[in-house]
């Protein structure tokens, strides 16, 4: 995961970006950086459950919703990346894996990204024995994204 997230910063001049946060069953700091008109880099750390500390980085394809343009613009965007992180307080469980992301985003006129997804982080989690991380199909869940633009 510390590689993806060298080459996602070092990919980043000069180009439109976000910065905000997701809300949903967890709170997590959210920053997203354009890759061109249909590609975009989005970097998350937070709390997911409220209960753990979690990072994830995807690499999400962007496709215009015309039909729905008003003054602002539609997209849906699906993604794949990675993520890991830790959950408990007495007993400290650690995850990674592979982070997908499933959305869609409302940019205002103005400078304010609006965002509806959802962000598993499917893989093993390690403790006492490893097995299957459950809990990184919806802890990272369904949040409500919003971004201020620069």
């Amino acid at each position: 995961m510390a590689a993806v997230l060298c080459v996602a910063v070092s990919t980043v001049n000069a180009q439109p970006r976000a910065i905000g946060g997701r809300l949903g069953y967890g709170a997590e700091v959210s920053y997203q950086h354009s890759l061109g008109a249909s590609n975009m880099l989005e970097v998350d750390f937070g709390f997911p459950a409220f209960y753990g500390l979690e990072a994830a980085v995807t690499y999400d394809w962007l496709f215009p919703i015309n039909s729905w343009q008003e003054q602002g613009s539609w997209n849906w965007y699906a993604g794949v990346g990675a993520g890991g992180g830790m959950y408990g307080f007495n007993h400290v469980t650690g995850y990674a894996g592979v982070a997908g992301r499933l959305g869609i985003e409302y940019n205002f006129w103005f400078p304010l990204n609006l965002s509806l997804d959802w962000r598993p982080v499917i893989g093993p989690s390690f403790s006492d024995k490893v097995r299957f991380n459950g809990w990184g199909l919806w802890q990272g869940g369904i949040a409500l994204g919003i971004r201020y633009q620069f």
